[in-house]
């Protein structure tokens, strides 16, 4: 039995290529993918060859423990039905259409403790959307909103159009997102941002804070979510972020370089600058949440962000590289791109 797996084989070229792939072990089950989706984020910067090197893609995934080196296998989204059981494998197993944090391929074997049965009334592209969401929990934790606080995202691609939705649960006082797509503006509007902003203008700082100040003499934001992957935003994120207020880094930027303005108001100002990993939970909740706990929360939430609306460009899986050239060269027409075997 063989199978079609996708390799980053050089920075902007992918490769499908056959491989042989055995029956089951024995405590492993065979699934057979139906849908992929490809990450704008980190999954493009190893396309564009922007990842460290010296870097696993992510220890904490089995199949995705080797080096951001070329030839190499990502992706993290995939949804599939179990085709083949290994011996002592339970026989519920048997068609069960599961998720996967996996590669892009047709198929492949895998420990049942590696894959997440899809709850009941949730369809596979629903489905697709755990590990953005999940993300956004992530950020939205390490933020730790408060009531009547006034809170910028910055990026609303897809886990940023979901940290949106989430913060917009909240009472906070104002809620304000930045982009420099018209339609993922548009898009962060319905997620329940109150006001938008273009990333590209000249005075997006002044904007912003024409926004942020209120009567009572303080200015500037209370939380910002950086999420763009775009360096300059952390920068612009900074310049707009009150005294003490907090600043959450969802952004991996890569190898790409990251130039602050550190000599400005930023000294006096006891701002908070936090890394959030979903990888991880913080030491602040570690006490009473672990992952299991955080990814049932995000399993919840599905429906009630509506991710589904996020899908904008469905591609055979045979036409990987069409995607991947679209979404890499055409970025203001894409949210979700997903692949469909």
């Amino acid at each position: 039995m063989n199978r079609a797996a996708l390799y980053f084989t050089a920075p902007g070229l992918i490769e499908i290529r056959e491989e042989p792939l055995p029956p089951p072990l024995p405590g492993k089950v065979l699934v057979r993918t139906l849908l992929s989706a490809v990450s704008a984020g980190s999954e493009l910067l190893a396309y564009r060859g922007l990842c460290p090197p010296d870097l696993p893609l992510d220890g904490t995934i089995p199949s995705l423990r080797g080096k951001c080196t070329f030839p190499m296998k990502y992706g993290y989204a995939l949804v599939g039905r179990v085709t083949a059981l290994g011996d002592g494998v339970p026989g519920e197993w048997q068609d069960r259409t599961v998720f996967s944090f996996h590669p892009h391929e047709t198929a492949f074997a895998a420990d049942i403790a590696e894959l997440l049965p899809l709850p009941a009334g949730l369809s596979p592209e629903e489905a697709l959307f755990l590990p953005n969401l999940e993300t956004a929990v992530s950020l939205v934790m390490d933020g730790e909103p408060v009531i009547g606080e006034k809170a910028v995202v910055f990026g609303q691609g897809v886990v940023g159009l979901l940290t949106t939705a989430l913060l917009a649960m909240h009472p906070l006082a104002d809620l304000l997102a930045v982009d420099r797509h018209r339609p993922r503006r548009e898009a962060s509007l319905k997620a329940g941002a109150r006001a938008v902003f273009d990333a590209a203008d000249p005075d997006l700082a002044a904007a912003l804070m024409d926004r942020l100040r209120d009567g009572e003499g303080r200015e500037g934001a209370d939380l910002a979510v950086e999420i763009s992957g775009a360096p300059e935003a952390l920068d612009q994120a900074i310049s707009v972020t009150g005294f003490s207020g907090r600043i959450v880094i969802g952004s991996w930027y890569g190898i790409k370089p990251v130039r602050l303005d550190l000599g400005g108001r930023f000294h006096r100002s006891r701002i908070r600058m936090i890394a959030s990993q979903v990888s991880t939970i913080s030491p602040r909740f570690s006490g009473r949440w672990t992952k299991a706990r955080r990814l049932g929360l995000a399993w919840s939430l599905l429906k009630k962000v509506d991710a589904a609306r996020l899908v904008t460009q469905r591609f055979p899986f045979a036409h990987a590289r069409e995607a991947y050239d679209f979404l890499d060269r055409q970025p203001e027409r894409c949210l979700q791109v997903i692949l469909q075997y």
